[in-house]
């Protein structure tokens, strides 16, 4: 798919989400399984590296990169609506003029709530399970809690914008990309990337965090900051940096202005297909 033709259909998607976030109970449904499907990828990453760190290796940080991606992959793939990646849609779709302001604000809202919603529910799940009660991925966790706390605002606002400029190139990717295999492998490396890195996604953060208060090694108080500082640098990084940059390059308003808005009832067949994507 060109370039003008992704950003036509991003523009497309925007518009479909405006329709969906006026069926809330719907689309924080959407949003609560994107938060789950997060909490996935981070207790993989601490029952998987929890180990490695407490032994002290080496390849810790590339271990997370290598499973975290699954996250993402299971938003793709299975279907639910992220916050971040919602950064850069709903920015195509104002810029092609196809929605407005409040429809942006509408659904960065509603998704931002449905996913911290949908990461305290699991982690209440993981801890009636008790995995993290003790060892290794107990440990991991506070460690990993205990370097974002320790963090600037600027810092984890800079780790913000670049992360979510990777996740969004992520979608964007697997949006261009034909094929199964295809989309899975331009989703896996940039994510793969940012979590390597150490850069900060408020949604992993959400699920971080909530799995830490329910540990006993966190506070709301700790989660509150680090989204002060984090949800802002996500925007940054998928409106401005993603969505923004290419559709300034790419001249992307001469392919989605010349269409007409779209009425905002939400026609029943289109629905699930809606909320098949993010």
């Amino acid at each position: 798919m060109t370039i003008p033709a992704t950003i036509d259909e991003s523009a497309d998607l925007a518009v479909k989400k405006s329709r969906l976030v006026r069926s809330p109970a719907r689309y924080l449904v959407s949003a609560m399984l994107a938060g789950i499907y997060i909490g996935v990828g981070e207790i993989l990453l601490l029952s998987v590296a929890g180990p490695l760190e407490a032994g002290h290796s080496g390849v810790v940080r590339l271990v997370e990169g290598a499973v975290f991606p699954v996250a993402l992959l299971l938003v793709l793939f299975a279907g639910a609506d992220l916050f971040t990646s919602q950064c850069m849609t709903m920015t195509f779709g104002v810029l092609s003029r196809r929605t407005t302001w409040a429809d942006l604000a509408r659904v960065w809202v509603m998704s931002l709530l449905g996913n911290l919603v949908g990461a305290v529910v699991f982690a209440l799940f993981i801890g009636m399970a008790g995995t993290l009660k003790s060892g290794p991925s107990a440990s991991l966790l506070g460690s990993l809690l205990a370097a974002k706390e320790a963090a600037s605002g600027g810092e984890l606002f800079a780790r913000a914008v670049l992360c979510n400029m990777l996740v969004c190139l992520a979608v964007w990717m697997f949006t261009r990309a034909s094929g199964d295999g295809a989309k899975a492998t331009m989703v896996w490396w940039p994510v793969f990337a940012f979590v390597a890195s150490g850069f900060e996604h408020s949604i992993a953060n959400m699920s971080l965090f909530s799995l830490g208060i329910v540990n006993g090694q966190a506070e709301v108080a700790d989660l509150a900051r680090n989204l002060a500082f984090t949800v802002p640098g996500n925007i940054v990084g998928g409106a401005v940096l993603v969505a923004a940059a290419y559709w300034f390059a790419n001249d992307g308003g001469r392919t989605a202005v010349s269409k007409a808005p779209v009425e905002p009832s939400v026609p029943a067949q289109d629905t699930a297909r809606t909320s098949a994507t993010v």
